[in-house]
C-alpha cells in the first residue's frame, strides 16, 4: 500500500520536474530541483501530520482508542512521504537545516489547519512568533 502511495507521489513530482526545463529559471536548477521536492513532499507530509495529530479535536466524543487507531492510519501515509522527503532533502541540505525546513512548513500548514478545518483565528502574537521563526530561518541557513 506505501509503495502505491509512493508511486503516485514520485508521478506527481515527475510531472512537475516536467514543467521546468533546466536553465529556465537562470540559476542552479539541480539545487532548486532538490529543494522544490523536498519542500513539496514535506508539505503532503505536514497535511498528513496535521492531520492525524488533530482532526479529532472536533470530535470529543468518540473513543479515544478509536481516535488513536484512526490517526496511526493516517500517520502511516505521513511517514511514507517524510521518509523520502528527508532523505531527497539530505542530498542539498545538512540535518539542521532540513528540521529548520520541517518546522517552518509545520506551522504554515497547521496554521491552514486551523483556520479552516478547526475555525480558529490567527492572533497578532501567532504572527510575532512566525516571524521569529523566519529569523530562526535566516540563522540557520547563513554562511558564517
Amino acid at each position: 500500500m506505501c509503495r502505491q502511495f509512493m508511486i503516485v507521489v514520485y508521478r506527481a513530482l515527475t510531472f512537475t520536474k516536467r514543467l521546468i526545463t533546466p536553465g529556465s529559471l537562470g540559476f542552479n536548477f539541480s539545487a532548486f530541483q532538490f529543494f522544490m521536492r523536498t519542500i513539496l513532499l514535506l508539505i503532503v507530509s505536514n497535511l498528513f501530520m496535521t492531520t492525524a495529530w488533530y482532526w479529532h479535536l472536533k470530535y470529543h466524543n468518540e473513543p479515544l482508542w478509536k481516535v488513536i487507531l484512526i490517526s496511526w492510519g493516517i500517520a502511516f501515509f505521513e511517514y511514507c512521504i517524510a521518509v523520502p522527503a528527508n532523505r531527497i532533502g539530505s542530498f542539498e541540505f545538512n540535518a539542521f537545516q532540513l528540521k529548520t525546513i520541517q518546522e517552518v512548513v509545520t506551522l504554515i500548514v497547521f496554521a491552514a489547519f486551523a483556520v479552516l478545518y478547526l475555525k480558529e483565528e490567527i492572533k497578532w502574537n501567532y504572527i510575532v512568533g512566525f516571524v521569529f521563526l523566519v529569523l530562526a530561518v535566516f540563522f540557520v541557513f547563513k554562511k558564517w
